[in-house]
Formats: C-alpha cells, sequence, structure tokens
C-alpha cells in the first residue's frame, strides 16, 4: 500500500487509475417490515454505520422524489431498505435517531431531510464525512474522492441515476448500493482510528 500525502488533491485520471472496488460481503435486501426490524434490532449492537440513501432520479424540471432506498452498513453486513415499500417503521426511526452509534456518510443534510418528509425523526449522531474533510483540511469531500484518497481504491457511480423505485433491483444496483454505504464506514474508520 502506498501513501498519499492527505493535502494532495488528486486528478480525475488518477482516481481512474486506481483499482476499482465493490462491496464483497453479505448484504440483505429488505423487502417486508418484518425483515426491517430484524435486521433493526442486529444493528442496534453495530457501533458505526456506514450510511447512504438512493432515489429516483427526476429528468423533468420540478420533479421531485423522495429516496427510494436507504443502505445501512455495519461491521460485516450492508442492509438496503426499500423506503418506497414500506416507509420508515418505528424500528428503523428509533435507529436512525439513536445517539449511540455513528451514521456517518458524505452530503447527508439532503438525505435527512428527504428522509424526514416520509416520517418525521430527530437524527441521533450523524456524521457528514466532507464536512470532516473540509476540518482536516483534505482537498476531496466527495465520497469517490474520499476513497481514492484515504483507501486507495475507486468506487463506481454508474448506477447513480438508475430507477430506484423499480419493483426489483437489478445485482448491479444492490452492489452499488452496498459499496456506497460500507465506504463511507470505512471513510470514518480511516479518518477517526
Amino acid at each position: 500500500m502506498y501513501t498519499i500525502d492527505p493535502n494532495y488533491r488528486l486528478t480525475k485520471e488518477e482516481i481512474n487509475n486506481l483499482p476499482l472496488r465493490y462491496y464483497s460481503g453479505s448484504i440483505h435486501l429488505l423487502e417486508s417490515k418484518k425483515d426491517v426490524n430484524r435486521a433493526c434490532a442486529m444493528l442496534q449492537n453495530e457501533i458505526i454505520l456506514g450510511f447512504d440513501t438512493e432515489t429516483r432520479p427526476a429528468f423533468k424540471k420540478g420533479q421531485y422524489f423522495l429516496p427510494s432506498l436507504l443502505q445501512l452498513a455495519g461491521l460485516d453486513t450492508v442492509f438496503l431498505f426499500r423506503l418506497n415499500k414500506y416507509g420508515i417503521p418505528l424500528s428503523l426511526k428509533s435507529l436512525l435517531m439513536n445517539h449511540t452509534i455513528v451514521k456517518a456518510g458524505v452530503a447527508i443534510d439532503r438525505d435527512i431531510k428527504d428522509m424526514q418528509k416520509i416520517s418525521d425523526f430527530t437524527p441521533g449522531s450523524f456524521v457528514d464525512l466532507g464536512e470532516v474533510a473540509r476540518k482536516k483540511g483534505l482537498n476531496h469531500h466527495g465520497l469517490r474522492g474520499l476513497a481514492a484518497l484515504l483507501l486507495h481504491f475507486r468506487i463506481s457511480k454508474g448506477s447513480r441515476t438508475t430507477n430506484w423505485d423499480a419493483n426489483r433491483l437489478t445485482t448491479k444496483q444492490i452492489r452499488y448500493a452496498a459499496t456506497d454505504a460500507w465506504v463511507s464506514r470505512e471513510i470514518y474508520c480511516r479518518l477517526f482510528h
């Protein structure tokens, strides 16, 4: 493993030359409230969760959609919550409000506000990795740049604008969504440990 000066700004070409990585661990796509309750019971034992959401893209002016998917990555499993199918059940809301579990992601303010339109909750212990990177003087603040700088690999952003409201998500979408949450957790651990 090589070291990169954290004050250095990687070029797009340097990022594209890094090896492409995806999350390769256990992924649970939660299709029902019963599945959500079991997953949240497991996640209550975590200390740090990687956090991200996916929203159906809007291609027309004035068009707007709420988050379809919430991704939470624990130590060895990523859970994908289909918010468009069952909203934010009480067990998930309780997890999002829990102040003892860190939820780390990039540009999370909008994600939180949009989820609060689905069901109101008071966020507990959310950490915006982009803000932490700014305070630490790093020259990358987005997920892709931080992954390249701190983890020395690149992540794909190819599935970002796919239909997250689809009745069935593709394997590619599932892997993409899990990777973003996993990378958020890994970046948090690198920044704070």
